[in-house]
């Protein structure tokens, strides 16, 4: 490890890091919301306050909505701001990126938080709870406090370093499409979400799926008079099940084991407007895992297909209603060879003494818009996804420090120092 390392390395404050890990988690930053700008101004005060030359912008919704390629979005939304900081001191195009996201999902049911506010940053020993504490305010964190430790340690780096903070990741990406429509750049990208000690090289996509379900109107009592949309439904969802194992069959080795890598999953079922009334409409909305390398429109036909196929006298004279509203993500991958997994392999392996394995991840994330607008990109980050979205969400403080540090030396490394 050379002086520049060392002295990055040095000016790391973890006690400060955790403080504002725990600061960022207590802004209530649900995807949407006023809070998710105030993080945004958050950030670009102190990246400013780094150092970096950082441009704040805020985002012509309508226009971006109308333009190819558009993510889609789920959360209503009446603003949202981009901010992207870049070293000062030398030219070109930054030879690295480190992105993360401010916006969180809802809480859910609040009683079943432990102490009852997930916004609380609780601290329990080694470990910081709390709504966003892995998805992904603690890689935001470490993002930025590597942008610190640089300038404090007085160390000017050779080629720009990046850091990108985005909105909307959760529902759909509309933040990092914004980014990079905005002509921002990287020669290569680290996205700091949760990885578990990993490095996670490829996506699966996502696409946000509604079905109508129609059916007829009778009273309940007379119920033989109507048809309920409910019942007519479970074929239909018997029908995406079968879906759901045939496109699981041949897993590719990358995703490590994992049993079903492109899930199909009903998040939502409406139905009826009366306790006595046969239910004329059933609304279900979901989400079609996408397989590697496909094209979401292949993935959307086959969708399509299954449901259309459903062997029953009521729906072929009433067929399902099938829409793509929200958010809708692609695959994605790091291209095979590139430098950058191995760059951040050793980063890794001399601050753990051990080199990350390799693997895909079976969900959406901004991986697939930078991957498409040619910058290299993976995961690496503190947390463990299976914390994500739940109310036992958590980061190890242990692994947060020890991601910051492989953060540190792969800046250095990969932009240089003097």
């Amino acid at each position: 490890m050379h002086d520049m390392e060392a002295r990055v390395l040095d000016a790391l404050d973890e006690a400060e890091t955790v403080t504002l890990l725990a600061e960022t988690v207590r802004v209530p930053s649900i995807t949407g919301t006023d809070a998710e700008s105030d993080l945004q101004h958050d950030f670009a005060r102190m990246l400013t306050e780094a150092g970096m030359d950082v441009d704040v912008w805020k985002l012509d919704l309508a226009e971006l909505t109308a333009r190819p390629g558009f993510p889609g979005t789920e959360a209503p939304r009446t603003e949202g701001y981009g901010v992207v900081a870049v070293t000062t001191g030398a030219e070109g195009p930054p030879a690295l990126a480190l992105q993360g996201h401010v916006d969180v999902v809802p809480t859910g049911d609040l009683a079943k938080w432990e102490g009852s506010d997930p916004f609380a940053a609780r601290i329990t020993g080694d470990v910081l709870h709390g709504r966003g504490a892995c998805d992904m305010k603690a890689g935001l964190v470490a993002n930025l406090a590597v942008a610190r430790a640089v300038a404090k340690a007085g160390v000017r780096l050779a080629r720009p370093l990046a850091v990108h903070c985005v909105i909307s990741e959760e529902d759909g990406g509309l933040g990092a499409f914004a980014t990079l429509d905005r002509g921002h750049t990287a020669e290569a990208a680290v996205i700091t979400e949760p990885t578990s000690g990993s490095v996670i090289t490829a996506n699966a996509g996502a696409l946000t799926f509604r079905l109508e379900i129609a059916g007829r109107a009778a009273h309940g009592a007379t119920r033989y008079e109507g048809v309920n949309a409910v019942e007519v439904f479970w074929p239909v969802f018997e029908a995406i099940r079968r879906l759901e194992a045939a496109r699981n069959r041949d897993v590719p080795e990358i995703f490590g084991g994992n049993p079903m890598p492109y899930p199909i999953e009903i998040g939502t079922v409406r139905a009826g407007d009366w306790s006595s009334s046969v239910p004329d409409l059933l609304v279900a909305e979901g989400r079609l895992g996408v397989r590697l390398d496909e094209d979401p429109a292949t993935a959307r036909a086959a969708f399509e297909e299954a449901v259309a196929s459903v062997a029953d006298p009521w729906l072929r004279e009433h067929p399902p209603v099938v829409t793509w509203p929200g958010g809708q993500f692609a695959s994605g991958r790091l291209p095979a060879g590139h430098a950058l997994l191995d760059e951040v392999g050793r980063a890794v392996a001399d601050v753990t003494g051990a080199r990350p394995a390799r693997t895909a991840a079976p969900y959406g994330s901004d991986l697939r818009l930078y991957a498409a607008a040619g910058i290299p990109t993976l995961h690496y980050g503190p947390g463990d996804v299976r914390y994500a979205h739940a109310p036992r969400e958590q980061v190890s403080l242990a692994e947060l420090r020890d991601v910051t540090r492989a953060l540190a030396l792969l800046v250095v490394r990969r932009c240089g120092a003097y």
